[in-house]
Parts: C-alpha cells; sequence; structure tokens
C-alpha cells in the first residue's frame, strides 16, 4: 500500500493491529521508503507491544544508514479526495446561531473549497491542562470538608463581586442602623416568595445570615427567577427601620466581564468537540461514527488537529433502570476495549483529550477524576490525555473548558424554559457562565464530592465552554465565549424515549481555533 500521508501511514499500522506515536508517524512519512520503513518498524517492535514507537522507527532507519542501503519511493497511489470516500447523508440544514458563533451545518460530503491536505510537517503545540482532581482528591465526606469547600466557593466566587459593592459581612449588616444602605456577597441559602407575592432571598456569609427582599414590581425582580441554591450573589440595598432585612435595589452575579477578550490561536488550526460517544449500547451509531473518522481523514479535514472528548465514551452497566436490555456489550472492560478500537480509526496526528463522563467508570461525584490505570492502558491510544471533570484545557493559546454536564439537567429542571431548556442546552451554560461555577446547586441529583478546593468554580474565563451530556446540540457566544453542547453519538435509546428526550446524534462541531467561528458536521 503506498503511503504518502500520515493518515494512511496510521490506517495501515491500525490495519497490523498497531497504534503509533505522532513522531513514529512523522519518521515514516519522511523515509525514504515508508511501506518498507512501517513494515519494518513492525518487525522491530516487541512481540507483545501496543504502539510503535519513534525508537522503533528509529532503529530500522538507523540500520538502512549505516547499511548505506539504496531505498526507492514507493509510487504515489493518487485519490480525489486524500482519503476514504464516505457515503452521502441527508442534506443538513443551517441552524440559528446567536453572536455569529458559527458558519453553518455542513454533511461530509460538501467541500468548502479549503484544499490542501494532511501536512505531515506539522507540530500541534502542547496541550495545557488545569484544574484537574485526578490524584488531588482529599475529601473523606466528613461534615469538616463540605464546610471547607463550600467556604473555598464563597471566598473565590465573591473576590469576583467584592470590587462591584461596598459590602458588609452579614454579622455587621446585623448591628447597623435601620434605614442604612448597605451591601452584602454571599451564598444563597434559601428563596422563597411572601404573600404578596416579593421574593425573600437569605444570603449566608462566614459570619451568617441575612435575609434580603426584593420587591416584585422592580425592574431586576426577574432575576430571582435565575437564582439557584448556594450561587453567590451580592446585593446592594437599604436597611429596613429595624434592621431586620434588607430591601434590594440591585442583584450582581460574578458573570464574565462584557469586555471580555477571547484568545485565538496564531495560525489557522481546527478542534473538533464531541461527547457522549456510548459505545457498548445497541442505539451507537457506527456508521455515523466511521463517516466522521473517514472524514477527518481527507484532505477537507486537514486543519483539524485536536479532538476533545466530553465524556461517556461507553454506554455503562447499571447507570438506569433496566439498562441491560438495551447493551451491545454487557462487560465495561469489553466496552473501553470496543472503544479503542473506534478511536484508533482516528488520524494518528490528530491530538486527543478526554474527559469522563456519568456513564463512564469513574466516581459519579463531581469533580470527577480521570480513568485508572486498567482504563488508561486500554485506552492508550495515539498518546490520548486523559483529564478529570472538569478541566481548563489549553490548545493553540486558546482554553477550553471542558464539563460534562450532569449540572445541566438541574439549570434546566429549576430555571425559566427562556432561561434554560433541553431545546437550547447552550442557554443553560450561558447561566454557569454567568454564575461561574459549573454546578453551583448542591443538593439535588448532582453528587458533590467535598475536597479542600472547589474544582467546579470557573476562575478563569475561558475562551471555549465545551459540555456534553443531555444529547441536544446547541451553541452560542456569551460575552465571547463560545458555548458548545455537541450533542452525541447515540440513537434515541427506549429509556430515553421514557422521559422525552430526542438526541441530536451524528454531529461534530469543528471551531476555527484562530477565528472561534464553528462550523456543525453531520455525519447521520
Amino acid at each position: 500500500m503506498p503511503l504518502e500521508t500520515p493518515s494512511r501511514i496510521v490506517q495501515e499500522l491500525a490495519r497490523h493491529g498497531y497504534n503509533a506515536e505522532r513522531e513514529a508517524v512523522t519518521l515514516i512519512a519522511g523515509a525514504a521508503n515508508p511501506s518498507s520503513a512501517l513494515v519494518r518498524a513492525v518487525e522491530h517492535a516487541e512481540d507483545d507491544a501496543f504502539r510503535i514507537t519513534a525508537a522503533d522507527v528509529r532503529a530500522v532507519l538507523d540500520a538502512d544508514r549505516a547499511a548505506d542501503a539504496p531505498t526507492t519511493p514507493s509510487p504515489t497511489e493518487t485519490s480525489s479526495d486524500g482519503g476514504t470516500a464516505t457515503p452521502d447523508p441527508p442534506i443538513s440544514t443551517a441552524k440559528p446561531t446567536e453572536d455569529g458563533a458559527s458558519k453553518q451545518i455542513r454533511s461530509p460530503g460538501e467541500t468548502t473549497g479549503d484544499g490542501g491536505g494532511r501536512d505531515v510537517t506539522r507540530s500541534p503545540k502542547p496541550v495545557d491542562i488545569a484544574g484537574d482532581i485526578t490524584g488531588q482528591s482529599t475529601g473523606t465526606g466528613e461534615y469538616a470538608d463540605f464546610v471547607k469547600v463550600f467556604k473555598d466557593r464563597y471566598e473565590r466566587l465573591s473576590s469576583h463581586l467584592r470590587g462591584r459593592v461596598n459590602h458588609r459581612p452579614a454579622e455587621a449588616i446585623q448591628r447597623m442602623s435601620g434605614g442604612s444602605d448597605t451591601a452584602m456577597v454571599g451564598l444563597v441559602n434559601d428563596i422563597r416568595s411572601t404573600a404578596s407575592g416579593h421574593w425573600l432571598v437569605e444570603l449566608e456569609d462566614t459570619t451568617g445570615t441575612f435575609p434580603c427582599l426584593v420587591m416584585k414590581d422592580r425592574d431586576f425582580a426577574s432575576a430571582v427567577d435565575e437564582l439557584l441554591m448556594d450561587e453567590c450573589i451580592a446585593v446592594e440595598g437599604t436597611l429596613a427601620d429595624d434592621s431586620g432585612i434588607m430591601f434590594v435595589d440591585s442583584i450582581y452575579f460574578p458573570d464574565v466581564p462584557r469586555t471580555h477578550e477571547p484568545n485565538t490561536a496564531d495560525r489557522h488550526v481546527q478542534a473538533a468537540l464531541i461527547s457522549d460517544v456510548h459505545v457498548g449500547s445497541q442505539e451507537f451509531m457506527a456508521d455515523a461514527w466511521n463517516n466522521f473518522t473517514d472524514w477527518l481523514h481527507t484532505e477537507e479535514a486537514h486543519a483539524v488537529e485536536y479532538l476533545l472528548v466530553a465524556g461517556d465514551m461507553v454506554e455503562g452497566v447499571g447507570v438506569y433502570p433496566n439498562q441491560d436490555e438495551e447493551l451491545d456489550i454487557i462487560d465495561i472492560y469489553e466496552q473501553y476495549e470496543r472503544f479503542s478500537e473506534y478511536l484508533k480509526q482516528v488520524p494518528g496526528d490528530v491530538e486527543i483529550v478526554m474527559i469522563p463522563g456519568n456513564h463512564d467508570a469513574v466516581r459519579l461525584a463531581e469533580p470527577q477524576p480521570g480513568f485508572d490505570e486498567t482504563l488508561r492502558d486500554i485506552m492508550d491510544v495515539h498518546d490520548a490525555r486523559i483529564t478529570g471533570n472538569p478541566s481548563t484545557v489549553t490548545v493553540e493559546g486558546v482554553n477550553v473548558l471542558m464539563y460534562h454536564g450532569v449540572s445541566l439537567d438541574e439549570v434546566i429542571a429549576e430555571l425559566p424554559e427562556e432561561k434554560a431548556s433541553y431545546d437550547d442546552p447552550h442557554k443553560a451554560m450561558y447561566q454557569l457562565l454567568k454564575k461561574r461555577h459549573v454546578a453551583p446547586q448542591y443538593g439535588g441529583h448532582l453528587r458533590l464530592a467535598p475536597e479542600k478546593k472547589d474544582y467546579l468554580v470557573i476562575d478563569d474565563v475561558p475562551d471555549i465552554f465545551h459540555t456534553g451530556h443531555v444529547h441536544k446540540l446547541g451553541w452560542g457566544k456569551y460575552h465571547n465565549v463560545l458555548a458548545v453542547n455537541s450533542g452525541c453519538w447515540q440513537s434515541q435509546t427506549d429509556f430515553q424515549k421514557s422521559v422525552n428526550i430526542d438526541p441530536d446524534a451524528g454531529y461534530a462541531p469543528i471551531v476555527d481555533l484562530d477565528t472561534l467561528d464553528m462550523t456543525v458536521r453531520k455525519f447521520a
């Protein structure tokens, strides 16, 4: 098989049962006779090796040079698209966008005139990862641990608010004279309506609690509809005559500054954002996945150098009632082994980063650490980077906050439909950005692991916010942050029918990291 591109080399290695280090692929592609170099590198590898290393390739190339062996390049195999042809899927239509966050939806058969091909000389910048809980968990579940994590949440989120109001601690406000102007920063401890239809919001800081009354006729009263328990806000207002309550004049959220200027790459390079692959389910869409990975090998995808997977690589076992009736693979390790085989279809020069989700074999409580060594070994394809949920991944200078998204269920359940819905999951993501926390509400279906540090706080504003979980496609920009929920690769299950979930399956959002524009590709 003539080999003139890294994608063809990776395909040929996969046919032999190997994956390879990126440098190994580059060395083979640059050899005088790539076909011969590949075969001899495979022969040189250890019998039980799973991956061809750069050392394997150098060994055979050095032997060639030492013997001064003549080499002849293989004839070039011509191809109209530089890769495997994909079947024509149904033509898709453009989905409404917000704030210029996307260009359009394309089917894989549609071309853009970009030309080019997968460049063997390119070298993606190293991926940096921050906020990874893996190996850092110290929580024991004792009461003191919960106190620590909420105190840390308060201190870090209040730092975004203290410069905007002249705040006082709760205990100091309790000693102030009636009629005084004051302000407080605190976590929402309680929300209830009065008999007159006003809102009573109780805030808590490290010194105590204080009640704040939002009158229903104030122009900002609708902000109460956006409040979730345990989130951090600031209020300004005036104390009642008896100093027992504050009449609120304004409400502030930690929020993303409207002046936020996102980072962009200094060259044209793209990242594919996907989630919820669910290998092991009878409804896993293998054909759509094959269309996607085939497209990644074409010249049209030459700029796609990163694949970011936001959790639920496999279907898991025992995640929901009667799930076993919908499983194609009933052993969790076999599910990951099958996922690894599908991952081998991705070009070897694509950098892969993955976080776990609620269907994966890690603890359900967030933050979730990355996979254990057994599963990491199974999924050790193309040197994939595995990190915790959530994590901030920096690619080409662009900060991508990756979070699987279990908290989106509670945000959508608690807030008005116009603020958050399954049809527009990115709007629920806007709320998390506004609150600067990926899972602000504690005590519902979301499990929280108490740690010394609250890993779910959004300290630094990301350039891209990538989630999954809800199996719906949605994207838009919030204060210049691109929010993307990337859909799934699983058609509707019986369980999803029972809870009225109609998934958006077989889509791959492709982000231009140099502009943060986005194209959604449809492969189903």
